[in-house]
């Protein structure tokens, strides 16, 4: 069977990929901060697909978490999600700098040594994907988020770019960049999202349809539904200073 590697992967689009891959057959390595609620998860998806689950503990924003997520991404993987991630409360200069950092660690560093890790397994084998979840905020950018959502974008085209000529279409890395979605994210970071309309949320398991689909496709860079695509072709339009206002309190309000 093959094997997906899924970080953050007991809440949310991680877990949405974790139960989708499960369904389609893989064998499963789950990494998380939670043990018991990690734990909790690879049973139920062992039990419910009879698939083999491996619960991985660690903190991604800790060199200790990072060296043993690292580790394992060297084994056999032939589909890794670069998952994790969260959002800090508060614009820029109300956030402390270590939180920032941590941030920077998780959406970033992490990615980064996740992708080196398993793409040479990959290459040697002919085939095997990459999808590091980004959003749509990296193409309106605010603050310490979006920038490094911004910069997984711009990392895995530079990767894909990079492998193209030795993977022959086998190996592909992709950036996912949803719009806003219904999971724990928001609530984790304490946002007020009333003042988004119905309209814009979209369903954990269809930005997952969407991106597997995608990832088939060789698509560089997935954006889910219409309404983001648009948003997505809008942005490239509008003047970066005129830009940075609308998209600077959308969605940015804290309980």
């Amino acid at each position: 069977m093959p094997t997906a590697y899924i970080t953050g992967a007991t809440a949310g689009i991680g877990a949405a990929f974790a139960r989708r891959l499960a369904s389609d057959g893989f064998d499963l390595v789950l990494l998380a901060r939670d043990t018991e609620r990690l734990e909790r998860t690879a049973a139920e998806l062992h039990d419910r697909y009879a698939v083999r689950t491996e619960p991985l503990t660690a903190d991604l924003s800790t060199e200790d978490g990072l060296a043993a997520a690292e580790e394992r991404a060297r084994k056999d993987v032939d589909l890794l999600v670069n998952n994790a991630g969260f959002a800090n409360r508060g614009k820029f200069l109300d956030v402390p700098v270590s939180d920032e950092l941590n941030m920077l660690r998780v959406h970033c560093e992490a990615v980064l040594r996740l992708t080196h890790a398993v793409l040479p397994g990959m290459l040697d084998r002919g085939r095997g994907g990459v999808i590091n979840v980004s959003s749509v905020s990296a193409f309106a950018t605010r603050g310490t988020y979006g920038a490094s959502k911004a910069w997984a974008v711009n990392f895995s085209q530079g990767v894909a770019a990079d492998i193209a000529g030795r993977s022959r279409g086998g190996v592909r890395v992709m950036a996912l960049c949803p719009g806003f979605v219904h999971t724990e994210f928001h609530e984790r970071a304490q946002m007020d999202m009333s003042d988004v309309p119905d309209f814009m949320w979209l369903d954990k398991d269809y930005v997952v349809d969407v991106a597997l689909r995608d990832l088939k496709r060789g698509v560089p860079v997935s954006v889910p539904s219409p309404q983001y695509k648009a948003i997505v072709g809008a942005t490239r339009l509008l003047p970066r200073g005129l830009l940075a206002r609308l998209s600077a309190n959308t969605g940015r309000k804290y309980k």
